[in-house]
């Protein structure tokens, strides 16, 4: 008998089982991976090429290998022979056949529809003053009679002219220095930071300087170059994460480092590549020379931060969560592995505490809820939510694991963002038949001219928007009941509702002409449940210690929580009951927080004063979490009440009334007694 393995596809986050001697390719196609091929699987067009993962993947229980897939085979041979070689690491995957557990990775050059890092610069003023100037000297020249270094004389040209002393250079920026000073002949610009240290000298006169704000995500990173004179974003570029392969969420890629010695340097390796392929990218975009890069700025999440320090990050693993370094840091980029300008840095925003990183920082800086009297809450929705609740009277933070649901990952047809995914769904009340919009086409499925608009994108799964939005209208429609059960019964009414095992599925579409039949089940809701009561429990517990049955604002922040829908997030149940028309998407604040830090110096300063202020609740030892867990997992909710969204949707949803609630309930703001 065959024996079956598990095969696992990053950046998609697919997986499946298939037989030995099957190839990758043919895997890739059942599974619906985005991996491109069009001469029919012979080893002659070169797009299906992959990359083997090392390693194990403990969540998966598997451990991958190169040698889980045959050896090179003579049709590569081939296609190397004519087409040049493959890129290290990587095999054809029509060629590769399976023998063991594997880690595929999918390269973007190998994708038909590259995936949608959706993480743009978010509009937002910002107070120009960067921690790096710019200073145009003319430098004496050496002579016979005066023995003074080069280094020596052009420290003494910017004193006398700016004023600036006892100033300091790398051995970097030193070794290109007298090459620099006779090619501008003596005249210079030099680039200094905080009036302390020259990271970078150019020839001649020089009038701009650029620097890089990047958020570093799990799923995806994003980066912003920015003149630091105008404060204008030039080009942004993103990608996904490819730490993907090692894990899908934190916790797996922290296990990952624990049962694999020196696990943590593959990790930091592979997201230090990352960023200088963004800085590649975007310097290209924006026709820059990399070397006038001259300060960057990270945002992200405690363990992307500290792997890509390099620091281990296995003491996030396990309570009391203790982070290595929490304050703000400034590491020089080449320590990094990062060809910017020579002696250029990188600063990292201040982590909060345990899971409640620097990017949470970046969120609160560009938000300022520490600067209104309203109480806010921020939600940063991603594979670990993070929260913030309060005012300037007072903060509060925490983090709460949804995991990878809401971005596709874990779901029978879900996928991560790229052209062809469904993001939109609606259900007629009536009929019950379904009508959605897929990424790349503006057109509803419904509408003349979707199929032809559609023919070269397909249909080829449902993104976390699209499960969100068809989850809550399941639930408005009746089909699926308030505990999250699909209603079989309604399969009487519509063909929609087919049986499903012991449960029940909605199809919303048949599959055919190329296109895979795409279902939500019984496993896909319980997953969206699980996800969302993990994120609004943590709302919750929150709201009751800082004393508030309901927020003035809440704003969404990160790609997901910009691109789904604020009412179905309510009807869904992701967050408490609000004015809808103060339920905003502030895109990805942490990446605006980034590019703030970079181009003031003061919002560093300020950011770290406020995140020593902020009160760090730990979630998993707190005792009415579980609770709070129990009642969200109802849609919406199981005890609280909606009354906005309700009067907006003019639909009721049932619930229990709490012990104790009477007239009034869901009014006016409850506060502690100070």
């Amino acid at each position: 008998m065959t024996k079956d393995y598990t095969v696992f596809f990053s950046p998609s986050g697919r997986r499946g089982h298939f037989p030995e001697g099957g190839s990758v390719l043919e895997a890739a196609r059942k599974l619906g991976v985005d991996l491109d091929s069009v001469c029919g699987g012979r080893g002659i067009c070169g797009r299906c090429q992959v990359s083997v993962g090392e390693g194990t993947n403990p969540k998966l229980g598997i451990t991958s290998a190169s040698s889980h897939v045959t050896p090179w085979n003579a049709v590569e041979e081939r296609y190397t022979s004519k087409r040049g070689a493959l890129a290290e690491g990587r095999r054809l995957g029509c060629q590769a056949k399976i023998c063991g557990d594997l880690m595929i990775d999918v390269p973007p050059d190998s994708q038909v529809h590259r995936q949608v890092v959706r993480k743009r610069a978010e509009a937002h003023p910002i107070s120009i003053d960067p921690v790096v100037a710019l200073h145009y000297v003319e430098v004496q020249e050496p002579d016979m009679h005066d023995p003074a270094s080069d280094f020596r004389r052009l420290a003494a040209a910017l004193e006398t002219h700016f004023g600036l002393k006892d100033l300091t250079a790398s051995l970097s920026v030193l070794r290109g220095l007298q090459k620099t000073l006779r090619a501008g002949e003596w005249k210079v610009t030099a680039a200094v930071r905080e009036k302390r240290e020259i990271v970078a000298v150019y020839p001649d006169f020089k009038e701009k300087s650029y620097g890089l704000a990047v958020d570093v995500g799990s799923t995806t990173i994003a980066a912003h170059l920015c003149d630091l004179v105008t404060g204008d974003v030039l080009a942004s570029s993103g990608l996904m994460n490819p730490q993907i392969r090692f894990g899908e969420d934190l916790m797996s890629r922290v296990s990952y480092v624990m049962m694999n010695p020196g696990g943590e340097q593959d990790l930091t390796q592979s997201v230090r590549q990352a960023l200088q392929t963004l800085i590649t990218e975007v310097a290209r975009e924006a026709k820059v020379a990399t070397d006038e890069i001259v300060e960057m700025t990270v945002a992200g999440n405690p363990i992307m931060h500290h792997l890509l320090l390099g620091l281990d990050p296995t003491e996030l693993g396990y309570a009391p969560f203790a982070l290595t370094i929490d304050a703000a840091y400034n590491v020089p980029a080449r320590d990094l592995g990062l060809s910017i300008a020579p002696g250029a840095y990188v600063y990292t925003l201040p982590c909060i505490a345990g899971h409640v990183g620097a990017d949470t920082a970046g969120v609160v800086l560009s938000e300022g809820p520490y600067l209104t009297h309203e109480v806010r809450l921020l939600v940063d929705v991603g594979t670990n939510a993070e929260i913030v609740l309060g005012n300037r009277d007072h903060l509060l933070a925490c983090s709460s694991p949804t995991g990878p649901a809401f971005e596709g990952a874990q779901i029978s047809a879900g996928q991560r963002a790229a052209p062809g995914a469904i993001e939109r769904v609606r259900i007629d009340r009536a009929t019950l038949e379904p009508r959605f919009r897929i990424i790349g086409s503006e057109l509803w499925s419904d509408e003349p001219g979707f199929a032809e608009a559609s023919a070269s994108l397909g249909v080829t799964g449902i993104c976390g928007s699209g499960i969100i939005e068809v989850v809550a209208e399941l639930v408005l429609a009746g089909l699926v009941r308030p505990d999250g059960i699909v209603d079989g019964t309604k399969a009487a009414l519509t063909p929609r509702i087919v049986a499903d095992g012991r449960t029940f599925s909605y199809v919303i579409q048949d599959g055919g002409d190329g296109n895979p039949r795409i279902a939500v089940t019984q496993a896909d809701i319980r997953a969206i449940q699980l996800a969302k009561a993990a994120l609004y429990a943590g709302i919750r517990l929150l709201m009751d210690r800082y004393g508030v049955t309901n927020v003035d604002r809440i704003t969404l922040a990160g790609a997901f929580g910009s691109h789904i829908d604020v009412t179905y997030a309510m009807a869904l149940g992701l967050i408490p009951d609000c004015d809808l028309t103060k339920v905003t998407s502030a895109g990805n604040a942490a990446g605006t927080g980034a590019r703030m830090a970079l181009l003031n110096a003061g919002a560093r300063r300020e950011i770290g004063d406020v995140v020593r202020r902020i009160e760090k609740i730990e979630t998993a030892i707190e005792p009415s979490f579980q609770q709070h867990f129990v009642n969200a997992m109802a849609i919406p909710h199981k005890v609280d009440p909606f009354p906005n969204l309700e009067a907006k949707l003019g639909h009721v949803f049932v619930r229990e009334v709490a012990s104790g609630e009477g007239e009034g309930a869901g009014g006016g703001r409850r506060r502690r007694r100070g």
